[in-house]
């Protein structure tokens, strides 16, 4: 098996460990951490994965999942914010 195709599903189990994080989280900002913790450990895989296909398109799509992932969290947190 190819090392990066093998890398990408360690890091989907570790994604599977954070989404049971997201469910037993105590609170919204602890859950709010992990879903950035998803975001990153998912375009870490679509970048692994472009390498082990030879596919340049899957870099782009991580740099713009990065950015609409990134815009996201900060509207959680505004949201988050109000709520005090």
């Amino acid at each position: 098996m190819d090392i990066w195709l093998l890398s990408s599903m360690i890091l989907m189990v570790w994604v599977g460990l954070a989404v049971i994080r997201v469910v037993i989280g105590p609170t919204a900002p602890d859950r709010v951490v992990v879903l950035d913790t998803i975001n990153i450990i998912v375009e870490t895989t679509m970048i692994l994965l472009s390498v082990a296909f030879k596919e340049a398109i899957l870099i782009d799509v991580a740099i713009v999942y990065a950015l609409l992932s990134f815009v996201g969290t900060l509207y959680i947190v505004k949201y988050l914010g109000r709520e005090k």
